[in-house]
């Protein structure tokens, strides 16, 4: 994958953990019923898909992070 890809990808992944993020730590409504997504969760995978990005990066870079 380029550096093009890549980018895009971390920017996508940083807007899903950013806005999942917000809603998860909002106070539930109890009048509009119960939350249909697990904004914690998807705010979970999220992150790991910023952290492997940023090895991809990385690699890219030339860094040598695996054996």
């Amino acid at each position: 994958m380029d550096w093009p890809a890549t980018l895009a990808l971390t920017a996508l992944a940083a807007l899903v953990t950013g806005l999942c993020g917000w809603a998860g730590a909002r106070p539930p409504d109890f009048r509009k019923g119960p939350r249909l997504l697990p904004y914690r969760f998807l705010t979970a995978l999220g992150a790991v898909a910023l952290l492997l990005m940023a090895v991809h990066m990385l690699n890219l870079l030339g860094v040598a992070t695996g054996r």
